[in-house]
């Protein structure tokens, strides 16, 4: 585990892939290594996941599941190293809580989005009460 302080190790992606065995499980994700083996028992979505994972490039899967700025925090304590220069990847975008604010142009698409089905109701009855009203 990485200590506050401590300067981190630098990696190969060859160095991470010879632990992917539950007796020891290292991750990357964002260019950072990640020495999760203590975590496994942990881990709410299960070792599997992790496991499943071992031993290579876990960025996309991690940010596909949209953890929360709490796991990004608890991760940090799991943090060992990093990648070499050479083999670093751009860097995917970092999922961030999702916002509920709507933009004016989303409220008018809303209301909008009503007026077809009511107008289609207002026809249909008419149209009804015009034929079986005669």
């Amino acid at each position: 585990m990485a200590e506050q302080g401590k300067e981190l190790k630098i990696f190969t992606t060859a160095q991470v892939k010879e632990h992917n065995t539950k007796s020891s499980v290292w991750i990357i994700i964002h260019n950072d290594i990640y020495d999760v083996t203590s975590f496994l028992n942990e881990h709410p979505g299960g070792e599997e996941v992790l496991i499943e994972q071992a031993g290579q490039e876990a960025t996309e899967a991690f940010e596909d599941v949209g953890h929360s700025s709490d796991a990004r925090a608890m991760m940090e304590q799991y943090k060992i190293g990093t990648l070499v220069d050479s083999e670093r990847k751009p860097d995917l975008p970092k999922k961030s809580d999702p916002e509920w604010k709507e933009s004016s142009g989303s409220s008018d698409v809303s209301w909008k989005s009503w007026i077809v089905p009511i107008a289609f109701g207002f026809v249909a009855t008419v149209i009804y009460r015009l034929y079986f009203m005669s």
